[in-house]
């Protein structure tokens, strides 16, 4: 016995890769709807090996279905989640609406499993922001282990990460500096994102920071611990999927770097590539379709008494996004619903 799971937002990029990872990690589905707004009503979509047809979700009945996963951006969920969550639909929502809800678990399953029994306040579970989902993965082994008392972060984040208009805007704009009759000026991004890197993910906020910056600050606290200082530099790169996160971590006790390395091995979702020779690291373009978190460039940071340096990278669509929705599911399913 199985499952009857929802994907709501299933045309885009996320949705798109939900439906892949349930049939890659045989998730135990019996029955499955693919959901959308009314202009894509009819839209073919495939699973397994079935064709589904979208549905409208304005018109869309959420009771007898066990969990939606929500791929709809967060004015969207504000209308549709409520309804579902209504009809004992578990929902397990991507947008940042209820991230910070304290009433509504953030998850990522490899820190935080145990947070999932909070889902039944408002029968709704938040997925982390991207960048915040590969991070807290390397850091919650090594807080375990020695405590952190300081994260100093810059990610390289991917355009994929603002959606498909984003990756097409990187694509024609690279095509069209090799022809001189082309003009691709900037419309998803404030610069040109080409042969350039952006300094501003998201809307700036009073005191210089932006909200992308803010959300790997305050969604660290809630999945790992409120004492970690967490001072974030959000950057978008030419890169059309996988984000990269240069980490400097400084640790209330000493911590070698040889058992960081030795502790990151061992610790689950995480695989170390970190050879000090040519090509000993992982680069975004590797990561594509990988479901780990790669950890490279692991090192002492001589210049604090208790620091590590480490280079993380991981394909944002899949634990950044839609890999985590699922391990929320299958944690939902494992430990608190238990059909599967």
């Amino acid at each position: 016995m199985g499952y009857r799971i929802v994907v709501a937002g299933a045309t885009g990029n996320v949705g798109r890769e939900m439906l892949n990872i349930l049939e890659e990690r045989q998730f135990p589905v019996d029955e499955i709807a693919v959901l959308a707004s009314r202009r894509s009503q009819g839209t073919e979509v495939t699973f397994a090996d079935k064709t589904l047809k979208i549905q409208d979700i304005e018109q869309f009945d959420f009771a007898g279905w066990d969990m939606a996963l929500f791929a709809i951006g967060s004015d969207a969920t504000k209308k549709f989640a409520p309804i579902a969550a209504a009809a004992n639909c578990v929902v397990i929502d991507n947008s940042s609406l209820y991230r910070y809800d304290p009433d509504v678990p953030l998850i990522v399953p490899e820190c935080n499993a145990d947070a999932i029994h909070g889902y039944a306040k408002k029968n709704i579970i938040a997925n982390p922001n991207c960048s915040t989902a590969q991070m807290v993965v390397a850091l919650k082994p090594l807080h375990d282990r020695a405590k952190i008392k300081r994260v100093v972060v810059s990610t390289y984040q991917s355009v994929s990460g603002s959606g498909k208009d984003a990756m097409d805007e990187l694509w024609d704009q690279t095509k069209a500096v090799y022809n001189p009759t082309s003009d691709v000026p900037p419309k998803v991004y404030t610069k040109e994102i080409a042969f350039n890197v952006i300094p501003h993910i998201d809307v700036f906020l009073d005191d210089g920071s932006t909200k992308e910056e803010w959300k790997m600050v305050a969604e660290t606290k809630k999945i790992i611990d409120t004492k970690i200082k967490v001072t974030a530099t959000c950057v978008r790169v030419p890169v059309f999927v996988g984000h990269s996160e240069s980490i400097n971590i400084e640790f209330e006790d000493f911590l070698d770097e040889d058992e960081a390395r030795d502790i990151l091995r061992q610790s689950p979702g995480i695989m170390v590539i970190d050879k000090r020779e040519d090509g000993g690291y992982v680069t975004p373009k590797e990561c594509v379709g990988d479901f780990a978190t790669f950890i490279s460039r692991i090192r002492q940071d001589s210049t604090v008494e208790n620091g590590i340096n480490l280079w993380c990278v991981s394909d944002n669509l899949r634990k950044g996004a839609a890999l985590n929705a699922v391990q929320i599911a299958e944690t939902l399913g494992r430990e608190v619903l238990k059909k599967g």
